[in-house]
């Protein structure tokens, strides 16, 4: 697979990467065990299941949209109601907030400190470390809770494009909120720089050279997402397509698929706004690249313009091909889930969350892409919503519906 395939329809627009480097045949190296493995899942899965509220998020079938993809199932796991925080970020920014304060207190203490104590919040001198992150939203959201919940202080770095809800989200669990100009890249540089200058913690979902052990954890958290979903099949997916952004938590998604089937893994394709294509266009220079300017997408949580170094890891050797998406698509898939044919379930998705499954719809309707990708009428299809409406203004003004009023008339 060597080619750049291009379609050129409204709103089914794409750019198909294939990964040169990619082959299922590849074993997962112990340079990969390290960034995640079966041992540090069991921890994750073990704490965050302790939480109050947790529950396995659910994992719906929808066979209309299946049928019209061409293929045989496809299934779609809703992230939306997980700790009442809106997305699946609400597993990886708190768990690496627990796992940095029990680092930091047990060193601060000169004792070890267990994750009980850590999140039962039976340690005042949690009041004394603050935690801080840049984000589009949903990642802020959960740092902001997770540091609440457990009793440390917390800064939310914002860019100028992350809307006034979501601002408003983030700072009712207590966090104070500094706006920064430039795009998303930019905070994260921001956030860095005053951290090392205030002494505060960086949770980040981010990984660069140096800081490596928080997005770790953050990538380790979102693994349970993925454990949850293959536990709950009857059969192994074909294929995933995943949105990706930085690449955390595609690569938690593809490094538990790989460590559970090995060669037998499913294709792995990954999904991102054309404005804020950083994989595919890493895909094609087979290196890290950064995209530029000021990533300008209505898929917010995905308006990422570098790679996180250890997804790149992750994703080099098992993700297959990287899809670059417009809006357009995004929204079209909004509005299909909250108004789906007879058959499907409906579905409140934010417009970070569909970029998955706008991606195999656009391929379905493409046949040299389908052919590239494997996909055919047998083919068993995951894709992860990722959010709800996590701003409902927005959502309310890309898809005509109010998320509250549909899950109410659906629950």
């Amino acid at each position: 697979m060597s080619e750049l395939i291009r379609n050129t329809g409204t709103d089914a627009a794409f750019t198909l990467c294939p990964n040169r480097h990619a082959d299922p045949a590849l074993p997962w190296t112990p340079e990969q065990d390290s960034i995640l493995n079966d041992t540090a899942l069991a921890e994750a899965r073990a704490t965050i299941s302790g939480w109050a509220g947790y529950e396995p998020t659910p994992l719906h079938s929808l066979p209309t949209r299946a049928r019209q993809a061409g293929v045989a199932e496809v299934l779609y796991k809703d992230e939306g109601s997980r700790f009442r925080l809106g997305s699946f970020k609400a597993l990886g920014g708190a768990y690496a907030v627990a796992r940095l304060l029990r680092t930091e207190l047990t060193r601060r203490l000169g004792r070890p400190v267990s994750m009980t104590e850590v999140t039962s919040c039976s340690l005042r001198q949690a009041a004394e470390i603050t935690v801080c992150c840049a984000t589009d939203g949903n990642h802020g959201r959960s740092v902001a809770w997770g540091a609440q919940s457990f009793g440390a202080r917390c800064v939310i770095f914002l860019h100028a494009t992350v809307s006034k809800g979501r601002e408003e989200a983030i700072a009712a669990y207590g966090a104070r909120i500094r706006r920064t100009p430039g795009n998303y890249d930019d905070s994260v540089r921001v956030a860095r720089q005053t951290a090392e200058r205030e002494g505060w913690f960086v949770v980040s979902d981010t990984s660069y050279p140096g800081y490596m052990a928080i997005p770790r954890d953050v990538m380790q958290g979102y693994e349970v997402m993925a454990d949850e979903a293959f536990g709950a099949m009857s059969a192994p997916p074909t294929h995933i397509f995943l949105q990706t952004g930085v690449g955390g938590m595609a690569a938690a998604v593809t490094a538990r698929a790989k460590r559970r089937w090995g060669a037998g893994r499913p294709r792995i394709v990954l999904c991102d706004p054309d404005r804020a294509a950083c994989w595919r266009d890493s895909f094609r220079a087979d290196a890290p690249v950064a995209v530029t300017g000021d990533l300008d997408t209505l898929m917010a949580g995905l308006a990422c313009g570098e790679v996180s170094a250890l997804a790149w890891e992750i994703l080099r050797d098992h993700a297959d091909a990287a899809m670059a998406l417009t809006d357009a698509a995004a929204v079209r898939e909004m509005i299909r889930l909250a108004r789906p044919e007879a058959g499907d379930p409906p579905l409140v998705a934010g417009e970070s969350a569909v970029a998955g499954l706008a991606g195999l719809m656009a391929v379905s309707e493409d046949r040299e892409a389908r052919q590239l990708l494997k996909l055919d009428d047998s083919s068993r299809v995951l894709v992860f919503g990722t959010e709800s409406d996590t701003d409902p203004e927005v959502y309310a003004a890309l898809t005509g519906l109010a998320g509250e009023e549909l899950r109410r008339a659906t629950g």
